[in-house]
């Protein structure tokens, strides 16, 4: 019973897989061959740089809690610390995104 489940779950992701690829292989008919290499780097440079953006912020929001829970009374300098560096973190995807709009032009 267990090996006809895992069989079955494996057929019906294979047949989903074939069914969400189908329009990938669609063409028109002069677009043969053409591949807009630009906007396939520039939504990798993106996700690499809102993967970057994000375990940044995560790692300085939990050092920041971590740091005022050992130290309460400097929450004033520790939180004006925090949301500057979040700041700084926030503009690389800002930056990525500025740098996509202009060589998508």
């Amino acid at each position: 019973m267990r090996i006809m489940m895992r069989t079955l779950s494996n057929v019906f992701m294979a047949l989903s897989a074939l069914c969400f690829a189908v329009p990938a292989f669609a063409q028109g008919e002069g677009a043969a061959g053409t591949t807009n290499w630009v906007a396939a780097a520039a939504g990798i440079a993106m996700a690499i740089a809102a993967a970057g953006c994000g375990i940044g912020q995560g790692r300085a929001a939990a050092s920041a809690t971590e740091g005022i829970a050992r130290n309460p009374s400097a929450k004033a300098a520790i939180q004006v610390a925090l949301i500057i560096g979040l700041a700084f973190i926030e503009s690389l995807a800002i930056y990525t995104l500025l740098v996509i709009f202009v060589k998508m032009k």
